[in-house]
């Protein structure tokens, strides 16, 4: 399958609107300077998304310049904020976090990604994690009425959901789960109610790509497990990307759109685009070719090997065959 890359987004700031750019460089961290800002709830002393604090999506997120080869973890260059009514601030602004407090109606903080080592502000309490864990939570953050299933977790590898239930964010960064986000143009046309491709911004990816002829509606589901190349970037395709609220919210040039939850659900089982980890890094533009190599169809050997955490519909934990609440809240911060 092969196609091509048409757009490229960087989000300087988690859970803000981000920065389309023609290039970038993609290495193992993910896309070179993504997400090295983000709010810190102070009252409920977490990292804020925008599935807590909404007003987050209402405010988007630039660099003052290109940041440096240099920009990472413990080195985030300062980020320009506009705020819902078009003012902007700077992150050396002394008066960034008071007017970011009055938007989101409670006590926030403006924070740099720390240096890797450092977990602080990755760090979950046992009464977080607990209150991640519980279907209640989970169901207020996917918009889930009681009698709903709870959400798919048997696309996420025993690792994944143990590290998630330990921190908000992986440490070392302050994205929810893998590096790199890739969906694609045929997905966002598939789940149009109107025949409107649905805008790009609502899902945040950072790759969008085009495809030649996918053949499918939604034909990123197909890729997990597989190598999908973006110019001279190899990604190996981990998970589908499960959807909560937040892409129903509205943003700058968006309106709220509760009719899409169902959708998601009618159509992708609340999944689409995937996320990816970096196998070969390098310069990504727009416009580059991607080719998509899907795994190979597993075996009955392999399949049974494979055990639970397949993307096989009807996992054990909707049906409720788990213990209650087990695997469920840590799904709750998979999502951008």
């Amino acid at each position: 399958m092969a196609g091509t890359v048409t757009q490229l987004w960087r989000f300087p700031v988690k859970s803000m609107g981000g920065t389309p750019v023609d290039a970038v460089r993609i290495d193992p961290r993910g896309v070179h300077a993504d997400r090295l800002w983000a709010v810190r709830d102070l009252e409920h002393d977490i990292t804020a998304s925008a599935r807590k604090v909404p007003a987050l999506l209402r405010c988007s997120a630039r660099y003052a310049a290109e940041p440096g080869r240099d920009a990472g973890p413990g080195n985030a260059p300062e980020v320009i904020v506009t705020l819902p009514d078009g003012t902007e601030l700077s992150s050396a602004d002394p008066g960034i976090d008071r007017a970011l407090s009055e938007l989101a109606g409670r006590e926030v903080r403006l924070t740099a990604l720390p240096p890797g080592d450092d977990t602080s502000l990755h760090r979950l309490s046992v009464r977080q994690s607990r209150a991640n864990f519980s279907a209640a939570e989970v169901r207020r953050d996917f918009g889930l009425a009681e009698a709903e299933a709870l959400p798919d977790t048997s696309v996420f590898s025993t690792k994944q959901v143990l590290t998630l239930a330990r921190y908000a964010t992986p440490p070392g960064t302050f994205v929810d789960l893998s590096p790199v986000h890739v969906l694609s143009t045929t997905s966002l046309a598939s789940l149009s109610a109107d025949g409107v491709p649905c805008d790009v911004r609502r899902f945040r990816p950072n790759v969008l790509v085009a495809l030649d002829d996918s053949g499918r509606e939604y034909p990123e589901a197909a890729w997990v497990g597989g190598d999908v190349e973006v110019g001279p970037v190899v990604l190996r395709v981990t998970n589908q990307t499960i959807r909560c609220v937040v892409p129903t919210r509205p943003q700058p040039g968006l309106e709220l759109d509760r009719g899409l939850t169902r959708r998601l659900a009618q159509s992708t089982d609340r999944f689409l685009g995937v996320y990816a980890d970096v196998t070969t890094p390098g310069m990504v533009r727009v416009g580059d070719a991607v080719r998509v190599r899907e795994p190979a169809p597993p075996g009955a050997v392999r399949r049974a090997a494979a055990g639970p955490h397949r993307h096989a519909p009807g996992p054990a934990c909707a049906r409720g065959d788990r213990p209650p609440g087990a695997m469920t809240g840590s799904l709750a911060r998979f999502l951008q």
